[in-house]
This record gives structure tokens, sequence and C-alpha cells, in this order.
């Protein structure tokens, strides 16, 4: 029973402790003197006082069992302890699709297909796999750009990548805005890899006529150099700084090298972040033009429908 409550972080059931030898008024008892605290019907754990999102996790799990964590909850898992979060976030649980079950308080249930198919049964605790989990959160999502943020996210996580998800989405036959998330999904198969990256193609480059630039390529012999958005032949390159993932010094050190590293190769860098791409695009895609047809680009720019 020991090694039990270390591998579900001190949760147990029932009938679980039943297996392990135990009679029914030995349950009492442990209760009585509050070795165990109830949690769900059914489901304890071994101390008093807060349980931690682990615990809740493995709760949720054990309570509607057999199930497993699903969307936000089965991603905060697939990312480890350390992936910050609400602890008092409700806990997201997947059951096969012919169940009915309610729900008590702080878990959130939903039915899937093919569940058996779709989890890491050996996972601690049980989840969907990620690729499923994020196009359950991107479906639901509020905007397109948290739906992009979500898929992105996964992606640049470097758990999951491009084919993985459009696997995904192929083998789901119900899920919403299909259309919109397999263009996503294409996109960062493509090459984009966050946020400010697909929303630098969709409302940059792509409706205004910009040449289609290469992505993430590796740009040095000497080390891991990578260029967020290469106009190769024409000597530009476009960095897009998040910020969000600038925010040391270590990461803006590395941005000023590989701007270095352009000016030596002969290249103009123009550094763009989530404004010049979300609030002013068209101008944007207007001064990029413009650079381009300085360093040689003979296409022509194109005014979108949204250009003033």
């Amino acid at each position: 029973m020991a090694e039990l409550l270390e591998l579900q972080a001190g949760v147990i059931t029932r009938r679980q402790l039943l297996e392990a030898g135990l009679a029914p008024h030995d349950v009492r008892r442990m209760l009585r003197r509050r070795e165990l605290t109830r949690v769900h019907d059914g489901v304890f754990v071994d101390h008093t006082g807060e349980l931690t999102w682990l615990q809740r996790a493995w709760a949720g799990v054990l309570f509607a069992a057999p199930a497993a964590l699903a969307d936000e909850s089965a991603i905060r898992a697939a990312d480890g302890p350390g992936r910050a979060g609400s602890e008092a976030a409700p806990i997201h649980i997947a059951v096969d699709r012919k169940r009915t079950m309610f729900e008590p308080d702080g878990i959130r249930i939903q039915r899937m297909s093919h569940l058996e198919d779709r989890v890491l049964w050996n996972a601690s605790p049980p989840r969907v796999r990620l690729e499923h989990a994020l196009l359950g959160v991107a479906a639901r999502a509020p905007t397109d750009f948290r739906a992009i943020a979500t898929l992105a996210d996964g992606v640049q996580s470097r758990r999951t990548n491009g084919a993985r998800l459009e696997a995904a989405l192929e083998s789901t036959r119900r899920v919403a805005r299909r259309g919109f998330l397999a263009g996503v999904i294409a996109d960062i198969s493509g090459g984009t890899c966050s946020v400010l990256e697909h929303g630098y193609l969709t409302k940059v480059e792509r409706p205004h006529g910009l040449p289609l630039a290469s992505r993430q390529a590796r740009a040095s012999a000497r080390g891991p150099i990578y260029r967020d958005v290469d106009y190769a032949p024409v000597p530009v390159v476009v960095e897009l700084d998040g910020r969000l993932f600038h925010d040391n010094a270590t990461a803006r050190d590395r941005d000023l090298e590989r701007d270095l590293f352009a000016v030596v190769g002969g290249a103009t860098t123009g550094r763009v972040g989530w404004g010049q791409v979300f609030d002013r695009p068209c101008v944007t895609a207007e001064l990029v033009g413009i650079l381009l047809a300085q360093r040689g680009w003979t296409g022509t720019f194109k005014r979108c429908p949204d250009c003033s």
C-alpha cells in the first residue's frame, strides 16, 4: 500500500485499500484518526490540509476510473511539475463516450470516443495524448488568437510537431473550427512555431504579396543560429521579437549576436514585435516591402482589404 500511495501522490481509493488487505472497519478507523481524508466518494488522501494540483489530478482520475486527464490538465501534466498554473483550476477528466456520470466539485468530465487509443495509460497519472489535448483546448478557445497560441506553444515546447497534430486532427471525427485548425497546423508544419510567427505569415507577409520566406533556417555553421524570417536570396532578415521569450540577458545576447551575424553576412535585419504584427500589420508589410525593394526584390506589393 505504501508503494501505491507513493505512486499516486498520496491518493488512494477504497477499492485499492480493500484489495491491499484492509477491512472496511480499518478504513473507517483511519478516517476517524485522520490518517486518511475524503476527497471524493471512495477516494482519499493520506493527509489533512490543502491538496496539491497533482493530488487533485490523481483524485479526479481515480474517482472516474477508467479515466485520464484531458485538455488543459493533460497539457499541464505533460509539461511537468514546473508548469505554472492555477492550483484551483478545475481538473479536466476524459471518460469513454458511452459513460454518464456526475461531476464532483472541481472536476470537469468529458466523454471521448476511442479513449483507449488516445490515452497514455502508463503515465502518472494517465493522460490523453498531448496532440488530442491541444486540439481539444484549441477547438474551444474563445478567440482564434488563443487557438493559435495553444497549438504553437505545444510545438514550441518540442513535445509535439505539426505532423502529429495533423494525424490527431485527421483521426478526430468531430471537432469545432476544423478548417481553421487544419490551416494553422499546416502553417506550423511549414515552419512557423510561435503565435508571432504565425501572425507575421498570415497578417503581414501572405496578404500583401511579400515573397515567401524561409523560417527557422540554420544560418551559421558555428552554432545554432536560426533566422525567424529569411528572404534570401534578397539579403533581408526579419527577426520577430516576442519579449515573452526574450526577457533575460542570455536570450537578449543571442538576439544581438544573430543580428550581428546577419550584418556580417550582408543582410539587413528588421526586428518587429507584437504591435507591428497584430496592431499595424499593413504598415509593417509596406515597410518590409520597401526594404525588400531597396535590396533587390522585383515583386509587387499589394494592398489587402484592411489597408487604408
